[in-house]
């Protein structure tokens, strides 16, 4: 058996933290407790599955009602997957709200494959705006208006820049980037001075970057690339993504780039280079469940060790309505000021 506290804090050190658990597991032999780091995993698959997951599906739906979201995904690895491999690549789905000024959403989501099948699984009933990356399996969300991402855009024609050629404006590559800065230069501007008033947004960005644009997709049009080179790749890219370059014109809550998604994706993948891989589809599924909650408490800014404390100690379970579940999201005002209040009584005690 465990205390809240003690499961709270290895899923802090692993999850927040990126400490491996046969890391935690020595320290804790350290400190005069020694318990294996099977027993540690299995406490936070019980606990996970057991407590977390009624808030996980609490915050899909959530987000499903939103009208803005965004996603990205990356691979990780599985050893024990029946009827798979150990070295086949399985893949950790991030879904987020977007920036319409509503509390921030994050989920993560496990599969075994990229299928563009688990995209429309995951935000089925979705109707609104989806930023992404280029990948053509989000297609398959029946309900959702792609944005293309400019990041994207700006890496391929960056990666397309002959080598010690980045300031010879007479390659195509470079007047490329020099477009797409252009509108990051716009976007950064118009978002400062109008923060948070979402039409003068759409306004200003019609005046002032769709010029740009239409600049860049005439400019592209004349594009005649080398086959096989750098170039000739970034031309395709951006010529398959170039119906979903103009969307984010149409509202002021439209992402511009994907970037907040890659950010809130990096936590997995900085921890993934401590703990390399997980052992079980299981384990990879906890993970995806613990991730959730730890950055939903970073986004909103609550403590997230109390916050996965808090969890354990409230047990969502299925008998609790949605008014229920939503007292303990970590954007409910009385969440914050219980957690800010723990945390400042934890520290005056030591």
């Amino acid at each position: 058996m465990a205390s809240t506290s003690a499961v709270a804090w290895i899923m802090y050190q692993k999850y927040f933290n990126g400490m491996p658990l046969y890391r935690q597991e020595q320290d804790w032999k350290q400190c005069g407790a020694d318990i294996s780091r099977t027993t540690f995993a299995n406490w936070l698959i019980a606990n996970a599955q057991d407590f977390f997951r009624l808030m996980y599906a609490y915050l899909r739906k959530k987000l499903l009602a939103r009208s803005f979201a965004m996603a990205d995904e990356t691979p990780v690895q599985v050893l024990n997957e029946p009827g798979r491999r150990a070295q086949t690549t399985s893949y950790m789905w991030l879904f987020r709200s977007g920036e319409d000024g509503e509390p921030p959403i994050i989920i993560y989501r496990y599969s075994p494959t990229r299928a563009g099948d688990n995209a429309k699984e995951f935000l089925e009933g979705f109707l609104g705006y989806l930023m992404c990356d280029g990948y053509s399996g989000y297609n398959k969300v029946p309900g959702a208006k792609r944005i293309a991402c400019w990041a994207h855009v700006r890496r391929y024609l960056i990666d397309a820049i002959p080598k010690g050629k980045e300031l010879d404006y007479t390659q195509p590559s470079v007047q490329g980037v020099m477009y797409v800065n252009r509108l990051f230069e716009l976007e950064d501007k118009i978002r400062q001075k109008h923060a948070g008033d979402y039409e003068a947004i759409r306004k200003v960005r019609l005046e002032k970057e769709k010029p740009v644009v239409d600049g860049f997709l005439a400019w592209l049009k004349q594009q005649t690339p080398f086959r096989g080179s750098r170039m000739e790749k970034a031309v395709t890219y951006i010529r398959n993504r170039e119906p979903y370059l103009t969307t984010y014109l149409e509202d002021g809550r439209c992402s511009f780039s994907n970037n907040l998604s890659g950010n809130a994706i990096r936590p997995f993948v900085v921890g993934r280079k401590g703990w390399l891989f997980s052992d079980t589809q299981a384990g990879a599924e906890t993970s995806a469940i613990i991730y959730t909650m730890v950055e939903n408490a970073k986004a909103n800014g609550v403590n997230v060790y109390q916050y996965l404390k808090l969890l354990l100690e409230k047990q969502p379970n299925d008998r609790m309505p949605d008014e229920e579940l939503e007292r303990l999201a970590p954007w409910n005002p009385e969440v914050k000021a219980l957690l800010d209040t723990r945390g400042t009584e934890e520290l005056q005690n030591g």
